[in-house]
């Protein structure tokens, strides 16, 4: 099995290392977080550096998952991928096994897709993506890089989600429409 480590260590990493050993893809090798944290645990795997550290934990390992979560801004997880892609590090897609993905969709590197969430046909999902759990995108779909579609949120068909968006949990959003770049939509919103 495939190591792979997880560059933040707050509530989405524990929720992505449940997605992680569900897919069964990879080897969880250790979280990358603050200083202060070295040597902790977290759901029982060591906190094994922090961000001065991935040039060198590159040389180790291949593979590396960007889990810091996305609410108020995509900016600390975007320059974590970036500086990631630049050392090296092979970001995969996590996909749940509980997740349903179309076999016409794209899902770009980086992008975690949590349980229960449903991509359906000619959809396409960017890179460095949280498409959370019980997350509905319909048909046709285009979602940028960099975004977050949060807890149960219904991304209508021919919807086209600009990079670095956040779309908070309960969101419904009319067809055929698009959500500028950066937008946050509190949740519970009707984006029409």
């Amino acid at each position: 099995m495939k190591s792979i480590i997880l560059i933040g260590g707050g509530g989405h990493c524990k929720s992505v290392i449940d997605v992680i050993e569900q897919e069964g893809k990879f080897k969880i090798a250790g979280i990358v977080d603050k200083p202060d944290l070295l040597n902790s645990k977290i759901l029982g795997y060591s906190v094994i550096g922090n961000d001065s550290d991935l040039d060198n934990l590159a040389k180790k390992y291949k593979y590396a998952l960007i889990t810091v979560g996305h609410i108020k801004s995509p900016l600390l997880r975007i320059k974590l991928f970036k500086l990631a892609s630049e050392f090296g590090f092979i970001l995969p897609s996590v996909i749940s096994p509980r997740a349903y993905i179309s076999k016409y969709a794209v899902i770009g590197r980086g992008t975690v897709i949590m349980h229960d969430a449903l991509i359906n046909s000619n959809t396409q999902i960017g890179e460095n993506c949280i498409i959370n759990s019980k997350a509905l995108i319909e048909h046709d779909c285009s979602i940028s890089s960099h975004c977050h579609v949060s807890t149960n949120a219904t991304i209508n068909c021919g919807v086209k989600v600009e990079s670095g968006c956040f779309i908070g949990s309960g969101v419904t959003t009319k067809e055929l429409i698009t959500i500028n770049e950066n937008s946050f939509i509190k949740a519970g919103s009707l984006v029409i």
